[in-house]
């Protein structure tokens, strides 16, 4: 578990450099993540971090057992009246270890692809450890869709990485990096771009 947290923490560490740098438009910027701005993922990073297994289950009855809209009233919470003090709220809670009641290694899907939610409209790129890629993919692809994961693609193609020992489903082949998969089973659709074979039609279509 040592080794999760401190690669979260890492991941942390690394965007709070990156969005030291960001003006005004950047912040306000359309993310990857559908309907949500950088500004709006930044406050849902710092509302992650600072939940626990208790008020998670607790949050998720207020929201009527809605995730949507339990995630848009953490938004909403966290999101600060500039980005600076968005910004502040997240450096508070980096180094927190604190989880909802999901698998630890759910924490580098988290990291992992809301940074690039924010990263890849902007410009910005990242080397992630390729573990923890490794590592979140796998847990994405044994997680059902209907906590996020994509468990269902697997019946139907069959992922590989050509930059990392994974390759996981049957069916025709789907290849490309490690991350650009994780990406694109965690819906975000951009990533088709970087892979190939003849399973790309079918995947294409889950979307």
């Amino acid at each position: 578990m040592g080794d999760v947290w401190s690669i979260v923490h890492e991941e942390r560490a690394a965007l709070l450099g990156d969005l030291e740098y960001l003006d005004n438009e950047q912040w306000e910027a359309p993310s990857l993540c559908e309907e949500w701005t950088v500004h709006d993922v930044v406050a849902h990073l710092a509302d992650t971090a600072r939940t626990t297994r208790l008020g998670f289950l607790a949050g998720l009855a207020r929201a009527r057992f809605d995730f949507d809209r339990q995630n848009a009233r953490g938004v909403e919470r966290e999101r600060g009246a500039s980005p600076q003090e968005t910004l502040k709220g997240l450096r508070q809670v980096a180094l927190r270890t604190s989880t909802p009641p999901a698998p630890l290694d759910s924490r580098l899907v988290e990291e992992i692809v809301h940074g690039e939610d924010i990263r890849r409209p902007l410009g910005i790129s990242r080397s992630y450890p390729k573990k923890a890629v490794v590592r979140a993919l796998r847990l994405q692809l044994r997680t059902p869709t209907f906590f996020g994961g994509a468990k269902n693609l697997v019946a139907h193609v069959r992922l590989t990485a050509t930059d990392a020992d994974l390759s996981i489903g049957t069916g025709p082949e789907v290849s490309g990096p490690a991350l650009s998969l994780l990406l694109v089973v965690s819906s975000r659709q951009v990533a088709l771009d970087d892979l190939d074979g003849p399973g790309l039609p079918a995947l294409a279509a889950t979307f």
